[in-house]
């Protein structure tokens, strides 16, 4: 007998409760996200680093998902989600308020070691975070429903870029760290603030018990095997791993690339024109919430995953303001991959799923290996051609989307509609139920005229 609740057994009102307050979360650690590719550059002017030294922030920031996602994971197995919500926002804010010494002593290690710690916060709360929202409902709506939430993050990706255009390459703020020092302060607040909502808060838990009942009522058994053969889970991290160093690669040299395309971009106009990359980034999350409640995800996600082939070889290749707009345009079609990836890895996990969205955040660490290797050829060569490090990982990606296209057309044939699949089967099991008892009763009734 499975204990805890899913998110069909809510009522509307926890629902929206729930929802409301696990999406403030994807604005937090969106904002430290979006201060982080400007911090890059700009660690670069303030203590004479190259690009391939600057992205040690990225390679601490996303190795931290490599290293504490999986304990994040076993950890709310045992402890739930809540929990897990309350370590990760925790770590977030040890690691936010010890910008301040690192800032005051000009310790770029400090800096490096306090992101690190940050990472550990935000993996926790992306496994709680994600993993919930996906389940928070009906499996049909998933990929939606985590794309809606994740607009928030991407809210808050552009406004932390916005803030450094303004207040750390201007004047004399170009060369000083004062102002880093009161923005991760003001950010270590808000993860104290959070911290305290979510103790006094009651936040329904989704039990995995629960989970694989509402499957095995409808006869689906896939999380009976073990979980390394969940492959499509295992893919997902794979496709996951090569689709986050894609985008952080995109993101960490973004400055860089705007202000070398010699079209007269100078730096802090670079720093804004990110910020409105970030909100193309954001409007295509909220598109791709509409077309995801028409559109199966892993079709949509195949036709996003080759636009961004395309368009990251135009920003490799493209002259002046042409590799400009396919850099807008290919912010626009990175939108719905990672929550879809997400989605897509752990769909009808059961038992597995936390484990299974531990996995799938343990892919973010792909953002510390993607950066140093298009910082080198940044270094070496040309920023814009350090593009072709991102194109690498948007090619896996398109295979494990086409992939599931192609298994899943060759289980039940092409779907271009999402669709539930455990609300079709208990619809098609009511459906045979009805017709047997229909012939139960012909039969009965054939047998009392014979007999009459």
């Amino acid at each position: 007998m499975s204990s805890g609740v899913t998110g069909t057994d809510l009522s509307r009102r926890q629902w929206a409760f729930a929802f409301s307050l696990v999406t403030s979360l994807f604005f937090t650690w969106g904002f430290a996200y979006g201060l982080l590719d400007v911090l890059n550059a700009h660690f670069q002017t303030i203590f004479g680093i190259g690009k391939t030294k600057s992205t040690l922030l990225q390679l601490a920031y996303f190795g931290a998902y490599l290293v504490y996602a999986p304990f994040a994971s076993v950890f709310m197995e045992k402890y739930g989600y809540k929990k897990g919500i309350h370590m990760g926002l925790t770590l977030y804010s040890l690691g936010a308020i010890f910008f301040w010494p690192s800032a005051v002593y000009r310790a770029y290690g400090g800096f490096v070691g306090c992101t690190f710690v940050i990472g550990c916060g935000l993996s926790c709360l992306e496994v709680a975070a994600n993993s919930y929202i996906s389940v928070l409902g009906s499996p049909k709506y998933a990929a939606a429903r985590l794309n809606f939430s994740q607009g928030f993050q991407g809210v808050a990706s552009f406004a932390g870029p916005m803030i450094a255009s303004r207040w750390f390459f201007q004047g004399k703020n170009a060369n000083s760290l004062d102002t880093v020092q009161w923005v991760y302060l003001a950010v270590a607040g808000l993860g104290l603030v959070l911290n305290i909502l979510f103790y006094f808060c009651t936040l329904p838990e989704i039990t995995q018990d629960a989970l694989a009942a509402e499957m095995h009522e409808v006869g689906l058994t896939n999380d009976k095997d073990p979980f390394w053969k969940q492959y499509r889970c295992i893919f997902g991290w794979v496709a996951q791993t090569a689709y986050v160093g894609a985008q952080v690669a995109v993101a960490s040299l973004a400055v860089n690339f705007l202000a070398e395309q010699g079209v007269g971009i100078d730096k802090p106009f670079a720093s804004q024109l990110f910020s409105y990359c970030q909100i193309t980034f954001t409007v295509g999350r909220f598109v791709g919430v509409v077309l995801l409640n028409f559109i199966d995800p892993a079709l949509l996600l195949s036709f996003y995953a080759i636009a961004c082939c395309t368009f990251a070889l135009g920003v490799s290749f493209g002259p002046g303001v042409a590799g400009v707009g396919c850099l807008f345009t290919l912010f626009f079609f990175e939108s719905i991959c990672y929550p879809v990836i997400f989605t897509l890895g752990t769909k009808n996990l059961g038992r597995h799923t936390k484990r299974g969205s531990g996995l799938i955040v343990m892919g973010v660490g792909g953002g510390a290996w993607f950066p140093p290797a298009a910082g080198s050829i940044a270094d070496r060569d040309t920023t814009a051609h350090s593009y072709l490090v991102p194109f690498a990982g948007y090619i896996a990606m398109a295979i494990y989307a086409i992939g599931i296209v192609v298994d899943q057309t060759r289980k039940g044939g092409f779907r271009f509609r999402a669709i539930d699949e455990i609300a079709q089967k208990r619809a098609q099991i009511e459906k045979e139920r009805d017709v047997s008892d229909a012939e139960l009763d012909k039969k009965g009734t054939q047998e009392y005229v014979e007999s009459v």
